[in-house]
């Protein structure tokens, strides 16, 4: 036999739908930002949400957007080297930088929020931004770099 559901448990599902339904959207791009693929980054968001759910009656009065997004951190951040993103605007980037560039330029955490939630001292974030900046700016290995985006030959 199933447990009766509680009052509390219906409002935590209703409350929890709500949020969803207003953060899902968001938190699915900073998953795809950071994973580097639609459905890796569809996985990482099941996961954060379950984990999100599962805490939902201890995160009173906790912001439950920040949390899912630390919990996506969390989550990019331990994944094995292996399935590292390899396709996306951020693939030539490591995973720490891609943590720092989607936290910091996306998301507008300040480098302070940043580095204590990737356990890194604040100046080692700023670095990092900047090198993982000056590397999305600078032409991918074995590319030309093109100024004009015109066709310089006829035919």
């Amino acid at each position: 036999m199933g447990r009766l559901r509680t009052a509390a448990d219906r409002r935590r599902d209703a409350e929890f739908e709500a949020f969803t339904a207003g953060a899902a959207g968001r938190l699915l791009h900073v998953a795809t930002l950071l994973a580097g693929e639609p459905r890796a980054a569809a996985r990482l968001l099941d996961a954060a949400l379950a984990r999100t759910y599962a805490d939902w009656y201890r995160m009173r009065g906790e912001d439950p957007y920040a949390y899912t997004r630390a919990e996506l951190v969390r989550r990019f951040a331990h994944r094995p080297w292996r399935h590292r993103p390899r396709c996306g605007p951020l693939a030539r980037l490591g995973t720490q930088e891609r943590l720092v560039v989607v936290l910091g330029l996306y998301e507008c955490v300040a480098e302070e929020q940043t580095a204590a939630q990737l356990g890194l001292p604040v100046d080692r974030v700023h670095a990092l931004c900047l090198r993982a900046v000056a590397r999305l700016r600078s032409p991918p290995p074995g590319k030309a770099a093109s100024h004009s985006g015109y066709r310089t030959s006829v035919g």
